[in-house]
């Protein structure tokens, strides 16, 4: 009789990779895996008929579209890099608000800086402020200071795993655990810096629920303030101002939405939570 195989486990590399994802979605695995392989689906963000397109994921372009930016004066992209979600809401935030992209790298924070420099317009451009830091420890500083965060999580990115040997050899399941336990320490204190009335989008690459509504479940445990969005966002009007493609189908999930490829025509995958502070009773 075969063993059920958990996380717990010590396999490595691809044949510990194929275990943990086949036991996660059964007979969709194949399916999946394969439309993981195939190059993903890339959409267009266009600031200004005079800047250069910049190509990404129409997943990734669907996750940042679902953050709430009409009341929102002032905007925290935390880890920003390499910068596409940052044109997304730079674009779409009023005019009179400010934006601030933190990477915690400083060589990915020179990269956002030449993306911002290259397709952002000057007046929106002068709007952004750009800082390198660590996103889990800025709410030592301050609190509730900003309207809206968007909190686009290292994770394990399973989808560049698979394409490289190397990375897939030294694959392990604890690592997860690891970049779980990361994920939790920059959204706990994303919701912190978040204001009263204010909302919030945490999204990852990453397939395995321990990644994905498995950090932001904790956010009930630990905070009375919390209320998670249900129903699948609409997508603002002004967006088709800078993108006319199609955007990908979400599936909703215990607490967000997951965008997988198999389904989305090559999208994703990207998953994404959307989170709202209430005010304290």
């Amino acid at each position: 009789m075969s063993r059920k195989y958990t996380t717990q486990d010590k396999l490595r590399g691809a044949e510990g990779f194929e275990m943990y994802y086949r036991q996660l979605f059964g007979e969709r695995w194949p399916g999946l895996k394969a439309a993981l392989l195939q190059e993903n689906e890339a959409g267009f963000w266009q600031t200004a008929p005079d800047r250069p397109p910049y190509f990404m994921d129409t997943g990734s372009i669907r996750a940042a579209l679902s953050l709430r930016l009409d009341a929102a004066e002032s905007v925290l992209d935390m880890c920003a890099a390499p910068g596409g979600k940052t044109l997304v809401l730079s674009s779409l935030m009023k005019v009179s608000a400010l934006l601030t992209a933190n990477e915690r790298s400083r060589d990915r924070m020179m990269r956002l800086c030449r993306v911002a420099d290259q397709y952002m317009e000057d007046s929106v451009r002068n709007r952004v402020t750009i800082t390198c830091g660590d996103g889990a420890a800025l709410c030592r500083s301050r609190q509730e200071c900003y309207d809206a965060i968007l909190l686009d999580a290292p994770c394990s990115s399973e989808r560049h795993v698979l394409a490289s040997p190397s990375h897939l050899a030294e694959w392990s399941p604890a690592r997860i655990k690891s970049l779980s336990v990361a994920q939790w320490a920059l959204l706990s204190s994303a919701f912190r810096l978040l204001k009263p009335g204010g909302s919030m989008v945490y999204a990852t690459c990453a397939l395995s629920p321990v990644e994905n509504d498995g950090v932001v479940s904790r956010l009930e445990k630990k905070f009375d303030t919390v209320r998670f969005v249900r129903e699948v966002p609409p997508v603002p009007v002004a967006a088709r101002t800078f993108f006319t493609g199609n955007l990908p189908p979400v599936e909703v999930t215990g607490w967000g939405f997951h965008i997988l490829p198999d389904t989305a025509g090559g999208a994703g995958p990207l998953y994404f939570s959307v989170i709202q502070k209430i005010e304290a009773e």
